[in-house]
């Protein structure tokens, strides 16, 4: 029977994670900083490489963190970052920039806590279906985790260092580090529902594989029957408990999820995209396009093109 780590080693070349490291924190005494709700499709995150802090949704309980701890918050909800011994007599934050990054720091006062902020996207094709399974917060210790520990080092070395290229290395070293945090969180807590579920599942993990492994395919129902080795009715039920749609769905959301990646990160012509995920023209990508995300090809790819990787001085 398959299992998550099958899931995970057929998922694993979809997972391009996109982070922009946006703020490097160094606080003393009373401090409190904001953060909004990302944008849809982004999560937020905070890595703390010194001291301790409390991090609070609205109407949530706060939630501890000390050095070695990552907190994710995959939805991107609005939260409020803190620390201090809760005088509520705030210290004023300086903020400066450096090519890549703010710095923010508390005036005339020994740094106690220090953190890097920002926030991340999954490249993927099923983003929305992966990130689905998540909750809403996730905290990683690495205290037992040394490998992630020491990426963690090396990335506020960089950031502390600034040395030539160290935007780049940081960013690249935090990539890799989320996907070996998604990977432990998701071994530690498997979902019971979503992408990772359908491939983890008897019924549906050998047709869910081969739909991401040729989703140009005219898939009928009876071939992903056949190749889950089960009944029709069975691989329809099995779909629709796990992640709420059918076979034939999925197939759509696959396509239209690599669609979409490819658009908004590469220059490719949209008459080759349309035929590398199965469309027939333009014409029917951009449709379909259209119904899924209310968006044509071409303003996802001019909205794209804005975003940029790093936060620049306004």
């Amino acid at each position: 029977m398959p299992g998550l780590a099958d899931a995970l080693t057929l998922l694993a070349p979809m997972l391009r994670v996109r982070p922009e490291l946006q703020d490097f924190c160094r606080f003393g005494g009373d401090w409190r900083s904001v953060h909004a709700a990302e944008e849809r499709g982004w999560a937020a995150f905070h890595i703390v490489t010194k001291g301790t802090c409390s991090v609070e949704r609205a109407g949530q309980p706060s939630v501890q963190l000390e050095a070695g701890d990552v907190l994710l918050l995959p939805h991107g909800d609005g939260h409020v970052v803190y620390g201090g011994e809760g005088r509520m007599d705030f210290r004023a934050v300086t903020v400066t920039y450096r090519d890549y990054i703010r710095i923010k720091q508390t005036d005339d006062i020994a740094i106690e806590t220090e953190l890097i902020c920002g926030r991340l996207h999954l490249d993927s094709a099923s983003e929305n279906m992966l990130l689905k399974t998540l909750p809403h917060v996730i905290v990683l210790r690495l205290g037992g985790l040394p490998s992630c520990g020491q990426l963690v080092s090396t990335v506020r070395e960089e950031l502390e260092q600034d040395r030539a290229g160290a935007a780049a290395i940081a960013r690249d070293l935090a990539s890799a580090l989320f996907v070996m945090l998604l990977r432990q969180h998701l071994e530690a807590d498997p979902p019971a529902d979503g992408l990772l579920a359908l491939l983890g599942a008897r019924e549906t993990a050998r047709a869910a594989a081969a739909i991401l492994g040729d989703p140009a395919r005219d898939w009928s129902l009876d071939e992903l029957a056949s190749i889950a080795v089960v009944s029709r009715a069975t691989l329809v039920r099995a779909f629709r408990r796990i992640s709420g749609m059918p076979p034939q769905a999925f197939l759509t959301e696959v396509r239209l999820g690599i669609a979409r990646t490819r658009i908004g990160q590469t220059s490719d012509a949209l008459g080759q995209i349309a035929a590398d995920v199965g469309y027939q023209s333009e014409a029917a990508l951009s449709r379909a396009l259209y119904r899924r995300f209310a968006t044509r090809p071409g303003a996802m790819r001019r909205t794209s093109n804005k975003a940029v990787d790093v936060v620049l001085p306004a």
